[in-house]
């Protein structure tokens, strides 16, 4: 199963409303957090399956003007660490991937031009970027990995 919820909007404490909180909470962690917990109860009887979520890399350096999301995204983290040791004797793996900003359709030539300085690769990172690390994550080469927050993103340097 792959995470892949997303709402964002720009929230910073001059603006952050318990409505916009919720909106992020109820997308972002709990729609995610009962999704996986289906898809383990559906895959216990099973005996194995693979649980990717797709989070920020809020812990890697601050996102001013993200406040909500980073916060929410910090539970998804969370939520990840803890279901990967609850499933794991059942053969279920639970990892997140952090792709770091990618160009899937929201940038602007103008936030491509002032990130691009900061990926000392040399390009932003792509959709396919993540999706590789998925392929990898739910195939057999990585049944040892579990309860891990992985960083791809490319160096990106905040």
């Amino acid at each position: 199963m792959i995470n892949n919820a997303a709402y964002s909007t720009n929230t910073d404490f001059s603006n952050l409303t318990q409505s916009e909180l919720d909106k992020h909470y109820l997308i972002n962690v709990r729609a995610t957090t009962l999704l996986s917990v289906q898809f383990v109860r559906v895959f216990k009887k099973k005996s194995g399956g693979r649980i990717v979520t797709l989070t920020s890399g809020q812990f890697q350096g601050p996102m001013p003007g993200e406040l909500a999301y980073a916060t929410i995204k910090g539970a998804v983290e969370a939520m990840t660490i803890t279901l990967s040791a609850e499933v794991a004797s059942l053969g279920i793996t639970v990892n997140a991937i952090n792709p770091g900003p990618a160009d899937s359709g929201w940038m602007t030539k103008a936030i491509k031009n002032e990130l691009l300085s900061k990926f000392p690769l040399g390009r932003i990172g792509q959709p396919t970027d993540a999706a590789k690390l998925v392929k990898f994550l739910v195939s057999d080469e990585a049944d040892w990995i579990t309860g891990q927050v992985i960083h791809s993103e490319g160096g990106f340097m905040r």
